[in-house]
């Protein structure tokens, strides 16, 4: 999807690049079938955000009567706030970033890294983006308003991800049979979706991921109710929105069957997501935080098997590797050191192929299941 921008009189710089799809033969081995990584993780900012908040911001700027008078302000977990920021940097516009006090000091200082100005406010990302909209933007006239996911110019910059695919897959196989990725408050989830309307693609499973504790959209669809968790427990605070927004809840609702989807919804733990992150590190070389490293676990741990039984060893799925930046090798280390299980992770070709039928029956896609405290939907 090539996206033009009315006010301009050539195509601007883009704040965001294309970024490869790449086979992964542990995770292939682990899944018994083809897993492809879509390495969003190499975007300017570190991670996807950077193709919603890029476009967020050449589609406002284009709008505006007198860009040059305009800040960009964003509320943020962390990487919209880097990505936002990234962004300004990038087309030379102001940024503010208001985080929450569990944002790391390790992305506060890779937003004010970027020149943005950094403000830490409340315990969550509802309370800062409130502090933001009324203390900041209230008093600045030329503040611009750049919400982290819950915009149709965010959800229109991710669908590029799905328009990239298109081109990148193998021509015998030119749509997959499955997508994976996390799930916070949803703007990668609503791109996704509308890229595969616009590629046709309406009936390719979607594996929804989310750490416990951060569980909105599972907890929604679990309750049929667009539902606000009462806070995140999760360590994986990027993906810490207590409520996904609207349209991923009406995308998604039912198991995605009222807006002709398929939407299977899988939830693991911390620990898992942390190993998810390690196995990564071990097999592709590629450093990415826990919101990230949960999609991942999902391939190892067999998530994926109980998500989408129809899968065969001829079947391509492709993990969006979304990145984060919030994450060291430090990290990883101690995370390993932990020894933190990732379940199916060392079965043998053999077992991989096995555990996998050979029939291509659908399963129902709202059929809970609970196997040592997984869920998935």
């Amino acid at each position: 999807m090539t996206i033009t921008y009315p006010s301009s009189t050539q195509q601007p710089q883009l704040p965001w690049c294309q970024t490869p799809l790449k086979q992964s033969k542990a995770m292939s081995l682990a899944a018994g079938c083809k897993v492809f990584m879509k390495l969003e993780n190499l975007q300017p900012s570190g991670s996807y955000k950077s193709r919603g908040m890029g476009n967020m911001y050449l589609r406002s700027l284009a709008s505006l009567p007198d860009p040059s008078r305009a800040r960009f302000y964003c509320s943020s977990g962390g990487n919209a706030g880097l990505a936002a920021a990234t962004a300004g940097k990038m087309l030379g516009v102001p940024t503010t970033v208001v985080v929450s006090k569990r944002t790391s000091e390790l992305m506060k200082d890779k937003i004010r890294d970027m020149d943005a100005d950094v403000h830490v406010f409340g315990d969550g990302l509802i309370e800062a983006d409130e502090y933001m909209r009324e203390e900041l933007m209230s008093v600045d006239d030329g503040a611009v308003y750049c919400p982290p996911f819950d915009h149709p110019y965010v959800w229109e910059g991710n669908s590029t991800l799905v328009s990239e695919l298109a081109a990148q897959l193998p021509e015998d196989h030119p749509i997959p049979d499955a997508i994976i990725f996390s799930v916070g408050g949803g703007g990668l989830f609503n791109g996704i979706v509308a890229g595969m309307k616009a590629h046709g693609w309406d009936s390719v499973p979607i594996v929804a991921v989310e750490t416990r504790g951060a569980d909105s959209l599972a907890t929604s669809m679990l309750l049929d109710e667009h539902h606000m968790l009462p806070a995140i427990t999760s360590r994986a605070t990027s993906l810490g929105a207590r409520r996904v927004s609207k349209q991923t809840w009406e995308y998604a609702r039912h198991g995605g069957r009222d807006a002709g989807l398929d939407v299977r919804s899988v939830v693991l733990s911390d620990d898992e997501a942390l190993m998810g992150c390690v196995k990564l590190a071990e097999d592709e070389r590629l450093l990415v935080e826990d919101a990230c490293g949960v999609s991942v676990a999902t391939v190892y741990n067999g998530a994926l098997r109980r998500a989408c039984p129809e899968l065969r060893e001829d079947s391509l799925v492709v993990v969006i590797v979304c990145g984060g930046s919030n994450v060291t090798v430090e990290m990883l280390m101690e995370a390993k050191a932990k020894n933190l299980n990732v379940g199916d992770a060392t079965m043998t070709t053999a077992e991989a192929k096995k555990s996998v039928p050979n029939t291509a029956a659908k399963p129902d896609s709202m059929v809970l299941a609970l196997e040592d405290g997984k869920q998935v939907i």
